[in-house]
């Protein structure tokens, strides 16, 4: 893998990489145990670790005159480094071999899926009837952590009419029968993230709510379907949105029906127009078509999936249907 990183650094023209604890800094063998660290690639011997950024510039040939520094690097470290350089970003050299995930990988991502579908598929036990959405939220960040959770990412709980709002933070709102509940969660387990989402009803569904749901559903298989080596995320996403655009709820689509998840929850591809990124085997997507109608509701189904060589394959099982909660 270093080799292949570093074939890619002399096609980009850049002398050495220099990355913090990041998603980038885990894939190239960084230990991320919560503190700051740094890791310095060059054209010779393994990555070097260092404790800060001067130690990290100290690490750099001194001949070296193109960079490339951590996307996520901060402004005072970036200042902190000190070289005589051209500063890019590494994600030219780091972002196209980290589509191509390898088994092992794959297997880790699918272990993190499964973690998630477990925390939803306990949630459906929960006493949701006269809790509040934060109060739910709450516990659901309590049960990623029991499931090993290393960094909780988000955690989405809305009820009736916020679920039509794709960045809802949760509040004091009480839920009722009647509701619609948009549930996701989504967090990292071994250094690799995943994401599922579900909509549960309270007693009931609200009326004309499942007609909606039924679609998701119909985009999510769509996605799915089109998901295999040699096509494009533009037209994985787009498999999901033509399904949503034939039922006539087109101008609620969420605003992409997918992206990359691996060792970060949101990188390349984008399952959006435009993006000719080609899926290869060991490509792992989240799919997550969605609807919002303002001020009714909405809703997301998220699942991890991989490009296998037959096709799209689903890393959790949690299952598709609609959950009803007794209250």
């Amino acid at each position: 893998m270093i080799d292949e990183v570093r074939r890619r650094m002399a096609e980009e023209g850049i002398d050495a990489l220099v990355l913090r604890s990041s998603p980038d800094f885990r894939y190239l063998g960084g230990r991320d145990d919560g503190h700051d660290g740094y890791l310095v690639l060059t054209g010779e011997g393994p990555p070097a670790a260092a404790a800060g950024p001067r130690e990290a510039a100290a690490l750099v040939p001194a001949a070296a005159r193109r960079i490339g520094v951590d996307p996520e690097m901060r402004a005072r470290e970036l200042f902190s480094l000190r070289v005589d350089a051209e500063l890019v970003l590494a994600s030219s050299v780091l972002a196209p071999l980290r589509l191509r995930r390898g088994p092992a990988e794959v297997a880790a991502t699918g272990r993190a899926a499964a973690a998630a579908d477990a925390v939803l598929l306990a949630a459906r036990g929960l006493a949701w009837f006269g809790a509040t959405e934060r109060a739910m939220a709450r516990r659901l960040r309590a049960a990623l952590a029991e499931a090993g959770c290393e960094e909780t990412l988000s955690v989405l709980v809305a009820a009736g009419e916020h679920t039509a709002l794709p960045r809802h933070a949760a509040c004091d709102r009480v839920i009722n029968p009647g509701d619609a509940l948009l549930v996701s969660v989504c967090g990292r387990w071994d250094g690799h993230c995943a994401e599922v989402a579900r909509v549960f009803a309270v007693a009931e569904p609200p009326e004309d709510f499942e007609a909606m749901y039924s679609v998701v559903l119909s985009a999510q298989r769509a996605a799915l379907d089109a998901v295999r080596p040699g096509v494009t995320a533009a037209e994985v996403g787009r498999a999901a949105r033509e399904v949503i655009d034939g039922s006539g709820y087109g101008e609620y689509a969420g605003r992409r029906p997918g992206r990359g998840v691996g060792r970060s929850h949101e990188e390349g591809p984008w399952l959006v127009p435009g993006d000719g990124t080609v899926l290869e085997p060991g490509t792992t997507v989240c799919l997550e078509p969605a609807i919002y109608l303002p001020e009714l509701f909405g809703a997301r189904v998220a699942d991890v999936v991989v490009c296998a060589p037959e096709g799209g394959r689903r890393l959790g099982s949690l299952p598709w249907e609609l959950c009803v909660l007794e209250h």
